[in-house]
This record gives C-alpha cells, structure tokens and sequence, in this order.
C-alpha cells in the first residue's frame, strides 16, 4: 500500500487500549510553551488502595505506550516489551500497576508535531524544541492527573533511561526505585555526531518541506530521509558479531551485489527496517525526539554529572549490554557509581548490541524480577 505523508496515530483511528489525559499549558524548559498538552498512555493491572504499587515504563525513542499486547486495531505491532511485562512477568501485573505514557513529541496519541496545534493544522515546524526534561515535566503531571504520589518503580532502556535517570534527579521523593537500562548519563559527541548524520538525513529529504509536510506537498512526506534514518540508527543498535555472523558477506537472494546492482544480504535487512519505521511512525516525531536524546545531561545547571546522581534517594538498578556500542557500558558504569543506592552494574551478555537490552529477557527479566522483590 502507498505510504502516508506520516503515519502517526490521528483522532479517529482505532484507539486501542490507548487512553488520554489532557493536562493544559505546558512551559517549557528553554523557554517557549505549549498551550495544550495531550498525553496518551496505556496501564495495566490494578492501583491498590495504598498507591504503592505503581510501575512507570519509559519506551525509547520509536517505541509509544504498547509495552505488552498483541498487535490489533489501534497497535500496529505488538508489546516491545512484552517479555517484561504481564502477568506472572518480571513485572507482574497481578500485583503491579503499570503505566506507560507515549512521551512528548511522540507520534502515537501524544502530543507532538504531527498533532494539531491551536489552528487546526498539524504543528509541523512550528512544534516548539523540547528536552527530556520538558518530557518528563509531562509524565509527573500525567501522574498527578492518574493520584499516583510516587513511583515503586520507573524503568526505561535508551531514550526511556534518560528519562527514568531524570525522574529520579527532578522528582526524587516521587521514585523508590529506578532502572535505566543500556542509557547514558549524558549524550556524548559520539552519540551526537550519529544523530547529525540520521536529523540530516530527515531534513535533507525534499519531502521533508521544513518540517510542514504533513500538510504540503505531494502527500508522499520524507520517507526516503526517514529511511536512511532508520538504517543508520539501526546499524549502531545491533553489534558487529551479530551482523557479521548473521549475514556477512551474503548476497540477498537472487541479486548479484558485486557488478549487478543487487544488494548484500545486510542491505537488504536495513531497508526492510527503512520502510517497517515509515509505516508506523513519523518523521517530525523522530526529529524532535532526536533533539530532544541531544539535550540529555543529568549534570547540566546541576553541577555535573556526580552531583546530579548524587541527590538520588531512590534504589537503582543499573543495567548496560555489554555489546553496546551506542550507549557504552563504560557510561552505565558511571550512573552506578554516581548513584549512592546503586548496587553497582548488572552487565547482560548479549550478541545483539544495543537492542540486547530488549532480546535478552531471562537476563534483564531476572535483573528486575530479582530487584522489585
């Protein structure tokens, strides 16, 4: 089927199991605002009398609010972090309440740039620059909208890390315990200098049209930028061991990539991933939550690093992969020195980089288990 100019969730598509709170004006941290904020979020279990057993699970930055469920109406894939949660999980719902919020700027019923500003229209480049900061500014009032005083728990892997870690720096009596996983502390020239690459991509797309196409133009949006995006961004989430034993040096079937224009089997495997993304996201939102990972230091106005991590009261599970090489180990061993109610780092042994954080699930599934009691 052709591809949407986006394909964020709109008002009058299915909703799912999604739900919303509508939390006003929002001022944001450099300094501009949003005059209306829209959060969705999806929860599961049952908040008990006491409020003590609530959950918050952070996604990364092209996950949204289905952390577990069959894909269906409304969820074009299934739960990203279904070994983790449900009943009888790590984190079990028959005993944990768990919420999960689509962040701001996203695309999947959150407000963001493909949302509707206050003329009717899309945003578009007119969505205001926000930071994790700004986004986690969002969930506390979506917490104090749901009656939720503080945090069993908030957990996210990657961008959801920086958030957690930010959680437990702006709103330490909100959070007993917090697990970032496969994060960093602050967004380095190396994770910056791969960002560029993929926000000029986006940009550079003659479909990108400044940001405004989900309105102008021939309908067909940034696709092809939005795909080199994608590429460029999975190739640092997966390692070298597994993409050179996976595929190596392999032809796709039936193509010759050595003088007959086909492509290596890996080539192939990136652009599936190219157009999977463009078929359930948006390229403002990957725009604007890029910049948003760029903004993340714990330690910026708050003394650096160690001081930042060193106000948190919460318990923490730290835990890093230890193929990583986008937010490297040698970050998460940082965090779990800075903060005093660490218990040191929890490395998983995974083949897959990055996204080991997500594949691993009897070893970041035991961490957790293991630390919720």
């Amino acid at each position: 089927a052709p591809l949407p100019a986006s394909a964020a969730w709109r008002e009058g598509d299915p909703v799912g199991n999604r739900r919303f709170v509508d939390l006003g004006a929002l001022r944001l941290e450099t300094g501009g605002h949003l005059p209306a904020v829209r959060i969705a979020y999806e929860t599961w279990g049952t908040l008990a009398p006491s409020g003590d057993n609530a959950v918050l699970v952070l996604h990364a930055l092209t996950g949204d609010s289905h952390v577990t469920g069959p894909a269906g109406p409304g969820h074009p894939t299934a739960g990203w972090w279904d070994s983790l949660v449900g009943p009888g999980r790590p984190i079990d719902t028959d005993r944990w309440y768990v919420v999960a919020p689509n962040v701001l700027g996203g695309c999947q019923g959150s407000t963001g740039p493909s949302s509707p500003a206050p003329d009717g229209h899309a945003w578009g480049s007119r969505f205001p620059y926000v930071t994790v900061r700004d986004q986690v500014t969002a969930e506390i009032a979506l917490a104090d909208a749901l009656g939720i005083d503080a945090w069993a728990l908030v957990i996210g892997g990657s961008m959801g890390g920086m958030r957690a870690l930010e959680w437990a720096v702006m709103a330490p009596d909100r959070v007993r315990g917090v697990a970032p996983v496969a994060t960093t502390p602050q967004s380095t020239g190396d994770q910056i200098a791969w960002a560029h690459a993929q926000l000029a991509a986006i940009r550079g797309d003659a479909g990108w049209h400044g940001g405004d196409y989900h309105e102008v133009g021939d309908g067909r949006g940034p696709h092809a930028g939005l795909g080199v995006a994608r590429q460029i961004a999975h190739t640092t989430y997966r390692s070298a061991i597994e993409l050179d034993e996976r595929f190596g040096r392999q032809a796709q079937a039936g193509e010759e990539p050595v003088g007959g224009g086909g492509r290596f089997a890996v080539q192939s495997y990136l652009d599936h991933h190219a157009g999977k993304l463009a078929r359930r996201f948006d390229a403002g939102s990957y725009v604007t939550l890029t910049d948003a990972i760029l903004s993340h230091d714990v330690g910026r106005g708050r003394g650096g690093v160690a001081a930042a991590l060193g106000g948190v009261t919460a318990r923490a599970l730290v835990v890093a992969v230890d193929t990583d090489r986008l937010y490297l180990p040698a970050q998460s061993v940082e965090i779990a020195a800075g903060i005093p109610g660490a218990d040191g780092l929890h490395l998983a042994r995974s083949d897959f980089g990055h996204d080991g954080f997500l594949i691993e699930a009897e070893q970041v599934g035991g961490l957790v288990r293991g630390f919720l009691g």
